[in-house]
């Protein structure tokens, strides 16, 4: 070692020996590299399947709130809808929500969540954002029942906008349609004509959208031609509505809430 390290006659001997021993060093290593393959192997597998169940069920908490989102998103584009309607009636108007809907498909009536402890009276007309969706029919001191104008023992006097035509709409247990009734087959009536409450009665006040002529249809023979109606309201689709005092309930004064 001597020598070695103070002459350069044994440094060749030196490079063969290394080169020699350098298989024997790998050799040697193989167990230890073994066992870092298999801990970074199978450590990292698991790893691998704890974090993509995490990130799975990440993904389906994520995707239940942007449902929940999208549907916030709606319902305050017709709450939207609902203020602005507002703004066009002369009426002072309570905001209403529907809590309850018939079980029997014959019978369009709905619960809403106002009763006699906010004004709510028997006849009092109901809107959503589109038009004339129905009327009180019974209160409680914390709700009410509602009958939607196309139940099919509904009716109620209507005008045609464009010419002021009046006539009788009627449900017909069809959330989609209603139909005029005893029009002459000379009546002054087109496809595609808006009917508005006529206020006639007493019961619904004037100039409230109820529906568009669908369709006419004139059986040969028949005293009265079929006038199909589309309502204006979205019937079996609207969650808040309005109840509309007028100025003849005695409450002018009533504000929105």
């Amino acid at each position: 070692m001597a020598f070695n390290s103070n002459l350069s006659w044994f440094k060749p001997l030196v490079d063969i020996s290394g080169r020699a021993l350098l298989p024997v060093h790998w050799l040697a290593m193989i167990p230890s590299r073994l066992d870092d393959w298999a801990q970074s192997t199978f450590f990292s597998r698991s790893e691998l399947e704890t974090e993509n169940s995490r990130l799975n069920q990440e993904n389906l908490v994520h995707r239940a709130q942007l449902q929940r989102m999208g549907e916030l998103a709606a319902e305050n584009l017709r709450l939207r809808l609902l203020l602005n309607a507002t703004e066009l009636l002369g009426d002072s108007v309570l905001v209403t929500e529907v809590i309850g809907v018939s079980p029997s498909p014959k019978n369009h009536t709905l619960i809403i969540d106002r009763g006699a402890s906010d004004g709510v009276y028997l006849g009092q007309p109901i809107l959503d954002a589109q038009g004339l969706m129905g009327q009180v029919t019974a209160v409680f001191s914390g709700h009410s029942t509602a009958l939607l104008i196309t139940d099919s023992s509904h009716a109620l006097p209507v005008q045609v906008l464009r010419n002021g035509m009046r006539s009788i709409a009627e449900g017909t247990s069809d959330y989609n349609r209603m139909r005029l009734r005893f029009i002459s087959p000379t009546a002054d009536i087109k496809v595609d004509d808006k009917l508005v409450s006529s206020g006639l009665g007493g019961r619904f006040p004037p100039g409230y959208p109820v529906g568009t002529v669908e369709s006419i249809r004139h059986d040969s023979g028949a005293n009265f031609i079929e006038v199909k109606i589309t309502p204006s309201a979205e019937i079996d689709r609207s969650k808040h509505l309005l109840l509309v005092f007028t100025s003849n309930d005695g409450d002018t004064n009533r504000q929105i809430q």
